[in-house]
């Protein structure tokens, strides 16, 4: 397998809801992958993998302060997501005010 089919698309990153979780955590601060591991109930070795998921997207980055790795939100990548999601919403609202003008005419 080779390295450009091993990374991960926003889309595949943000699958994981422990890694939307992470995403929330660092919207507003940089932070150590030991307070990023207090916030979940699982192993470090785990968030670092899920980092890394978030890393290969482009939605965290990296930088050594000392001996600690801080991460920070990357959030440009979401860009792609929202033009995605934005391309449905047309869609969505048309289902919506079908529904809407279906409950509203049973009254």
């Amino acid at each position: 397998m080779g390295a450009a089919e091993a990374k991960h698309d926003v889309f595949q990153a943000i699958a994981d809801p422990t890694r939307r979780k992470i995403l929330k955590l660092l919207a507003d601060q940089e932070l150590p992958i030991a307070s990023i591991t207090d916030s979940f109930p699982i192993t470090r070795t785990a968030v670092n993998k899920h980092l890394f998921v978030l890393s290969e997207a482009g939605l965290v980055s990296s930088r050594r302060i000392g001996r600690e790795t801080r991460f920070s939100l990357q959030p440009e990548p979401l860009q792609e997501l929202k033009e995605w999601l934005s391309f449905f919403e047309l869609y969505w609202d048309n289902k919506l005010t079908a529904l809407k003008n279906f409950v509203e005419s049973d009254e």
